[in-house]
């Protein structure tokens, strides 16, 4: 029985871990519609929700930290975004940096978008 609840244990872990660590990885819609979150890109960083780096690596891009992974193949991203050409119709907000450390949430009410 302790085996049960054991092997339950890990397997809900690294279930939970494999859609935490890789929730970053994403794929630019050509429609709305496909996309799981509408995102604009603000011209400065104080507009910004999230703050975004581009990572070169897909194992760069853990986390829910603005570390985000560009996905050639809609089946290999965990988020399918879709870039709306108007703030207003956007759900989140980002602002893309060329440095890794400036990378983070600025409003953490929209982490939830990326999870």
């Amino acid at each position: 029985m302790k085996k049960t609840y054991k092997f339950i244990a890990v397997l809900s872990f690294l279930f939970l871990f494999s859609f935490v660590a890789s929730a970053q990885k994403v794929y630019s819609c050509e429609y709305k519609s496909d996309a799981d979150v509408k995102v604009y890109v603000a011209t400065y960083k104080s507009d910004a929700d999230l703050v975004v780096y581009k990572c070169n690596y897909q194992s760069d891009a853990t986390d829910n930290k603005g570390l985000w992974y560009f996905c050639n193949y809609k089946s290999d991203a965990k988020k399918k975004i879709y870039f709306c050409e108007y703030k207003s119709d956007a759900d989140l907000v980002i602002y893309f940096t060329e440095y890794k450390s400036d990378a983070g949430w600025q409003n953490n009410s929209k982490k939830h978008l990326m999870y």
